[in-house]
């Protein structure tokens, strides 16, 4: 059985070693639903694969270190996935963690 060091340390690879891409900024609203807006920078990790078929989601805070992960099953698309939460201060997992945790979506946040 890995330890948790080496699921982290993997996490810090897969990151460092991958583009990040912010497609959707702070404050702006969802292309599909306006009244939700993003608290943090979200985007993904390029030439990564989850399991909607884009990349592997970020979430990215001011700061650099990979310190949570928020696991999510969504009901209405029926799948489940992981997001990754770099530098995010304590006010913006609290947001993170509140947008995940809808009618339809249900998430957990671990942390580092």
């Amino acid at each position: 059985m890995q330890s948790n060091k080496e699921f982290w340390e993997a996490l810090d690879e897969l990151v460092l070693n991958s583009e990040i891409i912010i497609d959707r900024p702070k404050g702006t609203a969802h292309p599909k639903f306006s009244d939700f807006i993003y608290p943090v920078d979200y985007g993904y990790l390029k030439n990564t694969a989850s399991m909607d078929g884009g990349g592997i989601d970020v979430w990215v805070g001011s700061g650099k270190q990979i310190d949570a992960i928020i696991c999510t099953v969504d009901l209405m698309k029926k799948d489940s996935e992981i997001k990754i939460l770099i530098g995010c201060s304590e006010e913006e997992k609290s947001a993170i963690y509140k947008a995940h945790n809808t009618q339809y979506m249900k998430g957990v946040l671990l942390r580092r």
